[in-house]
């Protein structure tokens, strides 16, 4: 889904060069042929690309490779010029992504991404080989791109699902990131799919804690938040049902430089992928959100649960 706008919760952008951390200690259970090899895995700055980071990171070093872990990067426009360059040059080797949001944004919203998820993922193949990068198996776990009211307004207008706002959205303020009003699947996807055109619109953060705290004191109308996000259900917001289908299928997927690729790599991030469910993404994300655990101490207790890492 990142439109989608690249998933900017609570968390500022910071600069790369303040970003470089050691993950958690390996276990040492992995390979010594891959001690020597350097790994270092972005994300994005909110806790569920922080918390996939750290499973890729964790799941690594058991397999005995050097992985620094470098979180917070800032929107994509920021993070994947920094994967093409690179680790050793400063950048990024990895980082969790988002199926049809990666593939719109570097087919520069060409509009191949739909709702099939093996051709959005076939094309995104195709377009990631062209700069040096390829994208492993799908998660069944995604994150996509939602709008929400207060339950409050849900009930006074009767609000179910997106086409719902038509009568009213003239009255309306819509709050998101500041990139919204050119992401195909934000304000100009809303107008073109369902007709709709809000009085105002209002920067703030993409389906992040501004938002949320906008469309409960009232400041704004709608909102974008995330479909995995757990503080959406605490906060008593509504998501509206995607009726027109605007939204792209957005499992998470991990974006790698093929320099980088091996056969342990693609087995190991492909293991964890396929054990990550939407769920355990909603839970983890309430825990980190709302509860304030640590995203990546949930990381590692999510590789302990599942066997990537011993228990200590």
């Amino acid at each position: 889904m990142l439109l989608n706008p690249v998933r900017t919760r609570a968390v500022a952008a910071l600069s790369l060069g303040a970003l470089a951390m050691v993950a958690c200690g390996s276990d040492g259970d992995g390979s010594a042929g891959n001690s020597a090899k350097t790994v270092v895995v972005g994300s994005a700055p909110f806790s569920e690309s922080v918390i996939v980071a750290n499973m890729y990171a964790g799941a690594l070093q058991n397999e005995g490779y050097q992985v620094t872990v470098r979180k917070g990067l800032g929107q994509r426009e920021i993070y994947l010029p920094a994967l093409q360059k690179g680790g050793p040059d400063n950048g990024i080797d990895l980082v969790p992504e988002y199926v049809g949001t990666l593939l719109e944004h570097v087919n520069r919203s060409a509009g191949e991404a739909n709702g099939n998820l093996d051709d959005t993922v076939a094309k995104l193949r195709t377009r990631l080989d062209t700069i040096g990068l390829t994208a492993l198996n799908p998660s069944p776990a995604a994150d996509q791109n939602a709008f929400a009211v207060t339950k409050a307004t849900a009930d006074r207008l009767r609000l179910k699902r997106i086409s719902d706002l038509a009568p009213h959205a003239a009255n309306m303020a819509l709050g998101a990131g500041p990139e919204c009003p050119t992401r195909p699947f934000c304000q100009p996807g809303l107008e073109k799919t369902y007709g709709l055109k809000f009085k105002t619109f209002r920067p703030l953060d993409s389906g992040g804690a501004k938002t949320m705290q906008a469309l409960t004191a009232g400041e704004i109308d709608v909102g974008l938040v995330f479909s995995s996000d757990g503080a959406v259900a605490a906060r008593n917001l509504v998501v509206l049902e995607d009726d027109k289908k605007l939204q792209t299928v957005d499992n998470l997927i991990p974006a790698i430089r093929n320099d980088v690729l091996d056969d342990t790599i693609r087995t190991t991030l492909n293991k964890v992928s396929a054990a990550m469910t939407t769920e355990q993404l909603i839970e983890l994300n309430k825990r980190a959100d709302v509860d304030k655990a640590d995203p990546e101490t949930l990381a590692r207790e999510w590789l302990q649960q599942h066997g990537f890492v011993k228990k200590k």
